[in-house]
């Protein structure tokens, strides 16, 4: 019976479980998360590696005209070293972990989750998901306070794929924050697209500015994304500290150069 309970363990039928309770759901990137990891024994004692914790998100992918969704670890955070839950024992201990800076923010249909797991050999690990809501990083919403003074109106908020841009995060995708104009730029701008660098002294943004199309010539442009200028821009702790207005002219002053 013994090696059956052990049989039935290794595809996950009767086997260890683990939950992580969340003290918090609402959190701001670069936020610590702190919690209560929960592993209840199955039918048979079990040798666990490891108790990890992978901060998700998902993104998505042009593939043959259409868009696919993948999942993507931002980080991984080991919770626990190797020792064995005994069959029908409980164990509780503590946990906390930072998100990392960059993490997206849940706005429109971007999630992000914790999931939580066990690492046993040659059995199907036992996994849990916490989904969170994420409010940007307060050096990136410095910069969208800025950006709403402006009269820029935020349209949509996606993770798309983007290796060459995301490898300063280690990601194959970036957030992209596409906004547009609706007061001072209305006419001059189709939109405005921004890619936020946090880090502890600061934000570097990726600004893509795409024109607003004029004439045969405009037009040309825009059908070959000719229109479109993508520009670097850095706020350090200070200018951040400053407060909106300030950051608002030196976007305005960077927006104009490039029109």
């Amino acid at each position: 019976m013994s090696m059956f309970k052990r049989m039935l363990a290794s595809v996950g039928i009767g086997a260890a479980k683990v939950d992580l309770m969340l003290h918090q759901e609402a959190v701001t990137a670069g936020d610590t998360l702190s919690g209560i990891v929960r592993i209840e024994g199955g039918r048979v004692d079990q040798q666990v590696d490891d108790v990890y914790a992978y901060v998700m998100t998902r993104y998505l992918k042009e593939q043959n005209d259409s868009k696919i969704e993948s999942d993507a670890a931002i980080s991984r955070v080991l919770l626990a070293g190797g020792f064995t839950v005994q069959a029908e024992q409980t164990y509780e201990f503590p946990v906390s972990f930072q998100l990392p800076l960059h993490t997206p923010v849940t706005l429109g249909r971007t999630p992000v989750w914790i999931q939580t797991g066990l690492e046993i050999k040659e059995a199907i690990d036992p996994k849990d998901q916490d989904y969170l809501v994420v409010q940007p990083h307060p050096h990136c919403a410095a910069v969208l306070e800025a950006v709403s003074e402006l009269g820029f109106l935020l349209r949509d908020v996606s993770n798309e794929y983007s290796p060459y841009y995301g490898k300063t995060n280690g990601q194959p995708f970036v957030q992209e924050f596409e906004f547009v104009p609706t007061s001072q730029f209305r006419g001059q701008l189709d939109e405005l697209e921004i890619i936020f660098y946090p880090d502890d002294e600061g934000v570097s943004l990726l600004l893509q500015i795409d024109r607003k199309a004029r004439g045969l010539a405009g037009w040309l442009a825009e059908a070959t994304d000719a229109d479109e200028r993508f520009v670097m821009l850095r706020f350090d702790r200070h200018q951040l500290a400053s407060g909106a207005r300030a950051i608002a002219g030196r976007l305005t002053e960077t927006i104009l150069r490039h029109l």
